[in-house]
């Protein structure tokens, strides 16, 4: 495989990644979240897209189906994007999401959390594996479609990491702006629910757009 066409394929990663379904399913999962967590959220999110679209790649080259099926696929990012705004809306109008400091080592802490109990979990970087992978489905005819046109041949795991680490850079990226926004924005709970209610609204619009086309 020519070096020249993985780094097409890398760049087409990038592209991909700017799509505002992808910054907007990163910034939901990012939001109120430390660097650690953030950038395990984004890189999750990135391995999940990547995975999802080699699998669901390998099968369409191996079996016909039909258009009317695959656009099933745009549907179910659609609707991953349009839930979850939805969802922070409802969090944030319900007085669910809950922001409180501490001083911890000479440092000032800041813990985000929804919900009226404050837990500790694993239930985000799951969930931002589970969802890149499930919007991974929604781009897998245009990434066949680019990538067999590129290399003339089948789509193997190679092009779909160099696929993936294009897609993760951008991800990368975007989590330190938000990183930049948890730090600078969310230290107060009126700054906070005016975060959270802006990134439902921003995932409503999004994911009502996709639908709609």
């Amino acid at each position: 495989m020519e070096n020249i066409g993985l780094l097409f394929i890398f760049w087409y990663g990038v592209l991909h990644a700017f799509g505002p379904d992808h910054l907007t399913a990163i910034a939901d999962f990012s939001i109120g979240k430390n660097k650690k967590k953030t950038m395990l959220i984004t890189t999750l999110f990135a391995i999940g897209h990547g995975l999802s679209l080699f699998i669901f790649a390998k099968i369409l080259q191996s079996y016909h189906i039909s258009d009317i099926i695959l656009g099933y696929g745009d549907i179910i990012s659609s609707a991953v994007i349009l839930s979850m705004g939805v969802y922070l809306l409802f969090m944030v109008f319900t007085d669910r999401i809950q922001l409180k400091k501490h001083i911890h080592h000479g440092e000032e802490h800041v813990h985000i959390w929804f919900g009226k109990e404050h837990s500790h979990g694993n239930t985000d970087t799951t969930s931002a594996f589970t969802i890149g992978a499930l919007m991974g489905i929604g781009g897998v005819r245009g990434m066949l479609i680019t990538l067999g046109a590129i290399e003339g041949q089948s789509v193997d795991f190679i092009m779909v990491l160099a696929f993936t680490l294009g897609v993760m850079s951008i991800f990368i990226g975007f989590g330190i702006v938000i990183l930049y926004i948890n730090k600078n924005l969310l230290n107060s709970k009126q700054n906070l629910k005016r975060v959270f209610a802006t990134a439902g609204l921003v995932s409503v619009v999004v994911g009502s757009n996709m639908l709609l086309n």
